[in-house]
C-alpha cells in the first residue's frame, strides 16, 4: 500500500475542492463586498429548458452541480507575481459582478436563478482548485457551451465570432458587435442532449466542428 502523502499535488488540489464546497451558497443578487482572490462555483435552479438536468441537482437548496466554475487572479498573477496577502484586494468581487452583468444582459436568464459560492486561496493555489473541481463536476459553461466567461474584445477582429453561450443566450453587449460564427442555438443545444445522454465532451468537440471563434 502507498503511504498517504498529503503533500501531493492530487491531494492538495481535493483540499481546495473541500474547503471550496464546505462555503455557504448565496444569491447572486447579492455579490456584497467580497475581499480577496481565490475560486468560485456557480449554480443555476432555474427553468431553461436545455438546463434541466443541471437545474434539479440544485434546487431545495441541493446545490450538486455547478454549471460554471471559475477563477479570480489577483493583480500580478497572471505575469508571474505571488502575493503575500489574498484577503487583499477585489478580484473575486470584480470578477462575480462581471458574470452578474453578462446574465443581466441575456435575453432569456434570470439572475434571481443564480447562486454561488467561492473561496479566497493562496494564488499558488488558484489554478489547481479551479482545474481540479472542474474535472470533478464538468460544469456545462466550462466543458460543452464555451464563452461564458469571455470579457469585452474591443475593436473586433476578422477572426472574432460569437461564442457558443452567446449564441444560446443573446444580449450581451460586447457580443453584438461580434460577428455570426458557424454556431447557432439550436447546434448548441443539440451539444447539451449528447452531453446529457452520456456522450464524452472530446468526442462532442471532435464532431462539433469551429465553435466560437476561427
Amino acid at each position: 500500500m502507498i503511504p498517504y502523502n498529503p503533500l501531493d499535488k492530487l491531494n492538495l488540489g481535493k483540499s481546495v475542492v473541500q474547503a471550496l464546497l464546505e462555503q455557504n451558497v448565496r444569491g447572486m443578487k447579492a455579490i456584497g463586498d467580497i475581499r480577496g482572490a481565490g475560486i468560485y462555483a456557480m449554480y443555476y435552479t432555474g427553468d431553461f429548458p436545455a438546463y434541466g438536468p443541471v437545474a434539479t441537482k440544485n434546487r431545495n437548496r441541493a446545490f450538486g452541480q455547478p454549471i460554471y466554475v471559475g477563477k479570480a487572479i489577483p493583480k500580478g498573477g497572471r505575469k508571474g507575481g505571488i502575493g503575500t496577502d489574498m484577503s487583499g484586494g477585489t478580484a473575486l468581487r470584480d470578477r462575480l459582478r462581471q458574470h452578474v452583468a453578462s446574465i443581466d444582459q441575456s435575453e432569456n436568464l434570470e439572475l434571481g436563478d443564480f447562486h454561488y459560492r467561492c473561496l479566497v486561496v493562496d494564488d499558488i493555489w488558484i489554478p489547481l482548485g479551479e482545474n481540479m473541481i472542474i474535472e470533478q463536476f464538468r460544469p456545462i459553461w466550462n466543458v460543452v457551451i464555451d464563452g461564458f466567461g469571455n470579457k469585452d474584445p474591443g475593436n473586433r477582429r476578422a477572426t472574432q465570432y460569437r461564442s457558443s453561450w452567446d449564441a444560446i443566450h443573446p444580449g450581451r453587449l460586447f457580443a453584438r458587435k461580434l460577428a455570426d460564427g458557424v454556431v447557432t442555438p439550436e447546434r448548441v443545444r443539440d451539444k447539451l442532449e449528447r452531453y446529457f445522454a452520456g456522450l464524452p465532451v472530446e468526442l462532442i468537440r471532435e464532431t462539433d466542428g469551429e465553435d466560437g471563434a476561427a
